[in-house]
């Protein structure tokens, strides 16, 4: 297994850890947590220069990294939606966003097509994990107008969900052209 491939499973093996820090409940557990989040989200970063830089892109690596990155996304938004910081609506939107893209990208591997992140969904994925750290500190009683940072934070998240989901579906609409 490559560096890159390290990483990615390194991503997956730190979300139990950010939920079993933020379930814990300690003084500072968001801290805590939102570090765990921080490292994870980095390593989505690095594993994916570290793979096009070193030639290290591997099937498994396609196949592993998204589903890392919707893993640690999906598993901080549920987090969120269970302590009341988030609606449930707005994870409901990301997750169907997810179970459409994904669905259409096995058309397009029955078909013999590969479709790769495009650059929206990139920006999603980067400004998701940047709103979801923001939302790790924004309820604290010192942080100024937060629930209005909140809300902001999953407008993006939401904004950015859909304009990359309708963008994967324009740009590969052929995908479900009849035979």
């Amino acid at each position: 297994m490559n560096l890159a491939n390290k990483l990615t499973v390194l991503r997956i093996a730190l979300i139990p850890v950010f939920l079993v820090v933020l379930y814990l409940d300690f003084p500072g557990c968001r801290y805590a947590a939102l570090a765990v989040f921080i490292v994870a989200s980095l390593t989505d970063f690095a594993d994916g220069y570290i793979a096009r830089h070193y030639n290290q892109i591997t099937n498994i690596g396609k196949f592993m990294d998204p589903l890392a990155d919707k893993m640690l996304v999906m598993s901080a938004m549920c987090w969120f939606v269970e302590c009341g910081q988030m609606t449930g609506w707005v994870l409901a939107i990301v997750l169907l966003r997810e179970f459409a893209v994904s669905g259409m990208r096995l058309c397009a591997v029955e078909q013999g097509r590969v479709i790769a992140a495009g650059m929206s969904g990139k920006v999603k994925t980067f400004s998701t994990m940047v709103a979801l750290c923001i939302m790790m500190v924004v309820t604290e009683p010192w942080f100024p107008a937060g629930r209005t940072v909140n809300l902001v934070s999953q407008a993006v998240i939401l904004i950015t969900t859909v304009y990359s989901g309708v963008e994967y579906f324009v740009q590969n609409k052929d995908v479900f052209k009849a035979e």
